[in-house]
């Protein structure tokens, strides 16, 4: 008997400090909201921000992939236009057809324009992010734009 009264006192002092926490919970979060605006209470922005920080490992994830998709997207259009132009420029010469330089084709000088500001855009961040001897550009995107906590 004496153990199911000590188990049984004990039970008692939990619940009574379970029922004192959740009133003082109750009293502060009333506090705040007669204090506070609702967007300003402290309870909740710190539950916004331990959310956002819960979901800020997805979106470094999600702009990982992002980031690795346009690159790959760069790198295959670049590979794919690079060599339709090539081959052109032979169907061009084996036909007669004078051939087109890379400075007299706008769209092709513009292509080229875009993907080397991508590029420097990319680099300038990696390089201010830290001192990379990698020319790698999947690498140096990743280092520039998804930083770390």
């Amino acid at each position: 008997m004496e153990h199911n009264q000590a188990v049984d006192g004990l039970l008692n002092l939990f619940t009574k400090a379970n029922r004192d926490l959740s009133a003082v919970h109750n009293k502060l979060h009333k506090e705040f909201q007669q204090v506070y605006p609702d967007h300003a209470n402290p309870m909740r922005l710190v539950g916004r921000l331990k959310k956002i920080e819960e979901e800020m490992s997805s979106l470094k994830d999600q702009c990982r992939e992002l980031l690795a998709a346009k690159q790959d997207l760069i790198d295959k259009a670049r590979t794919l236009l690079v060599g339709n132009r090539t081959q052109l420029q032979r169907l061009q010469a084996s036909t007669g057809v004078p051939v087109t330089c890379d400075a007299d084709d706008p769209a092709y000088v513009n292509f080229n324009q875009i993907i080397e500001e991508w590029t420097i855009q990319v680099k300038s961040k990696a390089e201010n992010e830290a001192e990379s001897d990698s020319n790698d550009i999947n690498q140096l995107l990743f280092s520039a734009i998804v930083q770390s906590n």
